[in-house]
């Protein structure tokens, strides 16, 4: 289904109405939570912790979230703009970012009160996912009254690039079908004179996948150059000498910006990990080269056992969040064991995988011995 092209002035008629009806968090701002939080992810800043305590910035959209049942009270306004752009053929949608902006710490035993609007909805924009509308909500967040935050967040209603047909067609596909030499005439040869009984042109293979390339800035373009020189390097505030990583631009401990590095030993445990079965990466699902030129690792993510055939289907391969010597935490790839072996409390040495002619991944292999 084709979309139809809607009138902008009709859609611009939802922004500034309300997605629901004022609202009220269903807990006040508390203790429990703000703990259950920083143990989620992490967080150890004393800031949120005795009896001086603010809840974590990030924490403003929890205190207004519905919990399992859920807010009942969404207005018509809404879903209205949801059911004209699906009947224009605006029938996907996908989340594509969010914003806040924090106004005032939040402290445990405040009330949160909420109200949000439409506060845009976008011309027609051409995407890779195909042509749509962005639509932005804003939740205007108050505790006890005074404005806290606001939230924004936006979405994409759009209809489907068409995608285009494969051209190569498999074996199943072709059974059974008159080749098309066959149908010529065996003594015909309609190449050039100057051609005949010269080697042809192979067709092209298919190139093999390639990882998505990470996102390098100002801030984390030291950690890079270090894989490039095959060093693992951890960020040390040089205010009060604490580790972080992933990199940031300041400590999260003393806020300090000024920081030096220390190298990795290298040694580390798996403090957790996942299986990624579904939905399949190709390019995490091929024999990856390590750093040393040593071959292909037959097990790594996909990788084909010596003397097996390749059947080009993804195999299940495991993501670790590792606990380095030094304390600080890290998520790679787990290679020299099975997906299915791995067990947290496992120990794993760091080494560097060649994903590509470019691109060189600090991986962890399970150290000798500890796969029993």
């Amino acid at each position: 289904m084709n979309p139809v092209r809607l009138v902008y002035e009709q859609l611009k008629t939802y922004e500034g109405r309300p997605t629901s009806a004022p609202g009220v968090g269903k807990d006040l701002v508390n203790e429990p939570m703000i703990r259950h939080w920083c143990e989620a992810v992490g967080d150890t800043n004393p800031a949120y912790q005795g009896p001086d305590a603010v809840a974590p910035p990030t924490m403003l959209q929890a205190w207004t979230m519905g919990g399992l049942s859920g807010h009942a009270d969404r207005s018509g306004a809404y879903d209205e703009l949801s059911g004209l752009l699906d009947s224009a053929g605006y029938t996907s949608i996908v989340a594509t970012d969010c914003e806040q902006e924090y106004l005032r710490p939040l402290r445990p035993g405040d009330r949160i009160t909420f109200d949000s609007v439409i506060e845009s909805v976008s011309e027609c924009k051409t995407t890779k996912l195909g042509v749509g509308h962005f639509i932005t909500t804003r939740m205007d967040i108050r505790a006890d009254g005074e404005p806290a935050g606001t939230h924004r967040f936006r979405v994409l209603k759009y209809a489907p690039a068409a995608r285009l047909p494969k051209t190569d067609e498999r074996p199943s596909e072709t059974a059974g079908r008159p080749s098309k030499t066959a149908e010529r005439p065996p003594e015909t040869d309609e190449r050039p004179p100057e051609t005949v009984g010269q080697p042809q042109p192979q067709p092209l293979q298919h190139p093999r996948p390639r990882r998505p390339r990470p996102v390098i800035n100002r801030d984390n373009a030291g950690f890079w150059e270090g894989v490039r020189g095959h060093r693992l390097l951890i960020q040390r505030c040089t205010g009060c000498r604490t580790l972080r990583f992933p990199w940031l631009p300041g400590c999260n401990t003393c806020g300090s910006p000024e920081w030096d590095t220390v190298e990795a030993s290298g040694a580390g445990t798996v403090f957790s990990y996942v299986v990624m079965h579904h939905p399949p990466f190709p390019a995490f699902t091929v024999a990856d080269t390590p750093a040393d030129g040593a071959g292909p690792d037959a097990t790594a993510p996909g990788a084909t056992a010596p003397g097996a055939v390749d059947s080009g289907t993804a195999s299940p391969y495991a993501v670790g969040l590792i606990e380095l010597a030094e304390g600080v935490r890290m998520v790679s790839n787990i290679v020299g064991v099975p997906y299915d072996k791995v067990r947290i409390g496992m120990p794993v040495r760091l080494e560097f995988l060649c994903a590509d002619e470019e691109l060189e991944l600090p991986v962890f292999r399970v150290a000798e011995g500890g796969e029993g």
